[in-house]
């Protein structure tokens, strides 16, 4: 943002003093600290509009240089700690189990996990965000990005059975894990949603902790529906190998409650500082006085008049 501003605007005054000098004080010629003072303020003799305009503007560039204008720009020097979070979102057949939103009982489990995804997507402003959608196989629906609106898209276009009807959770977190190993942020979260068992992955339970465990990713685990329908056992596991938690969500609002909950823990870090720029224009209204002044005695004496 842009300003103008004058540094010594109370130098202003100063044209009112030249005013009342040139209609109450008298030149003498025998002046002793400015011999020259009559050539600025002399009023008898001849008189010439175009001298009078020339003495006036110069004396009025001269005052406003004193009171040295300038632009002031201030901006912030905005330094963002955003961290690189993969969304692992499940949608194996028994996300199609409706009655997960009292509001709208129809909706089935993924419908509704997506309008909360959406959500948390819209609040991570300075994050690099990815989506990998899971079930028989895990696939990487959107690779870390800063585009929220492209990665919005892709969590619309997602649907139900597009990765097969069971789930494969360690083969999804391995796949995870791979995209943010070759990330270069601070910090790295992957977060876990899924209503099912594992029943379809090829790595083992134990290689899985393995990799998580000897990672600096920290991986949150969310099981949604009834603790019938999830491992909450194995994902209490895989989240304390990720340095994380595991939640459970019987409803939208509880898992609405946890995303935020989740939002608050890994919290990114802004750090500004204001930037004053100052660019000073006096020397643009002192050369114009210069210039005004000169011509002025040179047209004086040229033409042998007194102002």
């Amino acid at each position: 943002m842009s300003q103008f501003s004058l540094q010594y605007p109370y130098a202003l005054a100063l044209i009112l003093l030249f005013w009342l000098c040139a209609k109450f004080c008298a030149a003498r010629a025998e002046a002793i600290y400015f011999p020259h003072i009559h050539n600025l303020l002399a009023k008898e003799g001849k008189r010439s509009r175009f001298l009078d305009v020339l003495k006036w503007l110069g004396i009025i560039s001269l005052i406003v240089a004193l009171s040295s204008p300038v632009i002031t720009k201030s901006y912030k020097d905005t330094k963002k700690k955003g961290r690189d979070i993969m969304l692992v979102i499940d949608s194996s057949g028994s996300m199609n189990q409706r009655g997960f939103d009292m509001a709208d009982p129809m909706k089935n489990k993924f419908s509704v996990v997506k309008e909360v995804v959406l959500d948390f997507i819209d609040k991570r402003k300075q994050d690099r965000l990815g989506l990998i959608t899971f079930a028989d196989v895990a696939f990487v629906a959107s690779p870390l990005t800063f585009e929220n609106n492209f990665l919005k898209d892709i969590v619309k276009m997602q649907n139900l059975g597009m990765a097969g009807r069971k789930t494969a959770i360690n083969d999804a977190l391995l796949q995870t894990y791979s995209v943010l190993s070759k990330s270069d942020a601070k910090t790295k979260i992957a977060i876990l949603l899924t209503d099912g068992i594992e029943n379809m992955s090829k790595i083992s339970m134990e290689d899985i902790l393995g990799v998580i465990q000897k990672s600096d990713i920290r991986l949150y685990a969310i099981g949604i529906g009834s603790y019938r329908d999830f491992d909450a056992r194995y994902l209490k596991k895989l989240a304390k190998a990720g340095k994380g938690q595991f939640f459970a969500a019987d409803s939208k609002e509880a898992l609405a409650k946890i995303y935020a909950e989740i939002d608050k823990l890994e919290a990114s870090k802004i750090k500004s500082k204001k930037i004053v720029q100052h660019t000073y224009l006096y020397i643009y209204p002192l050369f114009a006085a210069i210039i005004l002044l000169l011509l002025f005695l040179y047209f004086r004496t040229a033409r042998g008049l007194e102002s």
